[in-house]
C-alpha cells in the first residue's frame, strides 16, 4: 500500500468513527507521534539498558529462542 492509499484509507477510517472519545484518543495518539522526537526514548535509557535491549533483539532473531503464541498464552494464562 502506497502513501496515497494509506492516507485515503486513514481518512475513511476516521470518517467511519462516531465515538467522540475514541476520536479524541486517536487524535492525541497521532499528534503525540508526529510531535515526538525520534530516538527520545532510546536516549533516555542508560547504556546498560541499551545494551540489554540490543542483546534481546539479537536473541529474538534466532528461531531457536522463539516460542509460539499458543505456548506463550499457556505460560502466562493466569495473567490473561
Amino acid at each position: 500500500m502506497n502513501t496515497l492509499e494509506l492516507k485515503k484509507d486513514f481518512h475513511n477510517l476516521i470518517d467511519s468513527i462516531d465515538n467522540e472519545s475514541l476520536l479524541s484518543d486517536f487524535y492525541a495518539l497521532i499528534k503525540r507521534r508526529i510531535s515526538g522526537k525520534e530516538g527520545k526514548l532510546w536516549k533516555g535509557l542508560t547504556k546498560k539498558e541499551q545494551e540489554e535491549l540490543d542483546l534481546a533483539f539479537e536473541e529474538s532473531e534466532k528461531p531457536e529462542n522463539l516460542i509460539s503464541h499458543e505456548e506463550m498464552r499457556k505460560k502466562h494464562e493466569k495473567w490473561l
